[in-house]
C-alpha cells in the first residue's frame, strides 16, 4: 500500500494529539506511526471473517529506524503473522513495515482481539449524555468530535470510537478513546524535553482498560537512563502501560 506523508495530514495529526506544531514541521512525530498502521489495518479489520466481530486493540509495538520526512512517498506492508482462538475470542497478530526509497523506516506489531457479540438491535443507538470533564493542568481529555478528527487524520474508523451502539455491542459501556491516541498522548509527554527528529527508538503499549469519551486522564513517567516506563490513568484505573527506549 502506498502512503504519502502529506504536510496537511501530518499537521492535522499534530494538532489533534496536542503535539508541538513548531517542532514537527519537516518530519512526522513518532505517534504518526498510527496513520501508517491504519493505511493497511482496515484491510484486515474489514475482512468478512473479522467484520462481524467486535475488534479491540490489545497491544502495540513500534520500532522507529529513521524519521519519516513530510511529503515523502512511503510503501506500507501489513501481514497477518499469527491467528489463534481461545474461548470464542480470536487473537490476531498483525505486523507492519514502512519503507521509503532508502529502506526501512518503521516496523510494528499489533495484537487485536476479535469476538462475536450480541445483536446490534439489543443496544441503544444514542449515547447517554456524558459531559466532558473539565481537564485540569496536565490532564488529557477527548470529546467525540476530537475522536472523529483523530479518525480522519489516521483512518482509524473503528466505530467503537464514534458510534455508541457499536461500542455497546462490543461489550463497552460507551464510546471509547482510540488506544493509539492515548499512545500519542504518552509519546508527547515522554518526548516533551527531547530534541531532534528521531528521539525514540522503540515503544510497547498495553491497553488495559478503556477510556470513555469525555473522561480526563493523566500520564505518569519513570525514567532510568534511556528507558522510560509510563502509564495513562483515569479515576485510579490504569488504562495504558508503556515502555520506551529513547535515543
Amino acid at each position: 500500500m502506498r502512503l504519502r506523508g502529506c504536510r496537511d495530514k501530518v499537521a492535522e495529526f499534530v494538532d489533534i494529539t496536542g503535539d508541538d506544531s513548531d517542532r514537527w514541521i519537516e518530519t512526522a512525530p513518532p505517534g504518526w506511526a498510527a496513520a501508517a498502521l491504519f493505511a493497511v489495518a482496515p484491510l484486515l479489520l474489514t475482512d468478512e471473517s473479522v467484520r462481524a466481530s467486535s475488534v479491540i486493540h490489545g497491544e502495540q509495538r513500534f520500532t522507529w529506524l529513521r524519521p519519516i520526512t513530510v511529503e515523502s512517498d512511503l510503501e506500507v506492508l501489513g501481514t497477518v503473522s499469527r491467528v489463534r482462538e481461545r474461548g470464542g475470542i480470536w487473537f490476531l497478530t498483525f505486523d507492519l513495515t514502512v519503507t521509503d526509497s532508502g529502506g526501512d523506516l518503521l516496523t510494528g506489531s499489533s495484537s487485536f482481539l476479535a469476538s462475536g457479540t450480541a445483536s446490534p438491535a439489543t443496544a441503544p443507538s444514542e449515547s447517554p449524555e456524558i459531559g466532558p470533564q473539565e481537564a485540569e493542568s496536565g490532564e488529557l481529555v477527548a470529546s467525540r468530535t476530537d475522536l472523529i478528527r483523530y479518525a480522519a487524520a489516521t483512518r482509524d474508523w473503528n466505530p467503537i470510537h464514534w458510534d455508541h451502539r457499536s461500542a455497546v455491542v462490543a461489550g463497552l459501556p460507551g464510546i471509547v478513546v482510540h488506544g493509539l491516541l492515548q499512545s500519542a498522548w504518552l509519546l508527547r509527554s515522554v518526548l516533551a524535553d527531547s530534541e531532534g527528529p528521531a528521539p525514540v527508538a522503540a515503544a510497547r503499549f498495553r491497553y488495559r482498560a478503556p477510556l470513555l469519551v469525555g473522561r480526563a486522564a493523566s500520564a505518569t513517567m519513570d525514567r532510568s537512563g534511556n528507558e522510560v516506563k509510563a502509564t495513562l490513568n483515569s479515576e485510579g484505573i490504569e488504562l495504558v502501560s508503556a515502555a520506551f527506549e529513547l535515543r
